[in-house]
């Protein structure tokens, strides 16, 4: 399939992290049902804790709105999560003894790749996810 499939939104609370889930798992399922496209159980559940850790990390540690945009090309999906904060996050090594901070440790270990970029205003942070189980080195839930 060379069409590429896609839907974004703008988040502006704390309230709104469950409605960017929401969106995430609707526009899978309208993925599978529309579009015919495979989209395994555990890509799903990656795609939503993916993106559940990107925006909450936006909401807490930038001001004002965040940008989300789930893209399906390729087989995978793209999550963008762009925020108004131009401080990059810092990847922390694995500690199971650390409490809190393990969001982008968890992004890393279910992405098959992760980018983080410097805009104009602000930054973006994308991840690429494959739609079936059995691609990709990151593990799936």
């Amino acid at each position: 399939m060379d069409e590429v499939v896609s839907v974004s939104g703008l988040f502006e609370g704390s309230e709104d992290i469950a409605a960017a889930r929401d969106l995430a798992r609707v526009f899978l399922a309208d993925a599978q049902a529309v579009h015919g496209l495979p989209v395994s159980e555990g890509a799903g559940s990656a795609v939503e804790l993916v993106v559940s850790e990107l925006v909450t990390n936006a909401r807490k540690y930038a001001p004002g709105p965040c940008l989300l945009t789930l893209e399906i090309a390729g087989g995978a999906v793209e999550v963008t999560v762009w925020d108004s904060s131009p401080t990059l996050p810092v990847l922390l090594g694995s500690d199971p003894t650390r409490i809190g901070r393990h969001g982008l440790e968890i992004v890393t270990a279910l992405a098959e790749s992760f980018s983080l970029h410097r805009e104009p205003v602000g930054k973006r942070i994308t991840t690429r996810i494959s739609l079936t189980d059995d691609a990709g080195p990151g593990c799936r839930l």
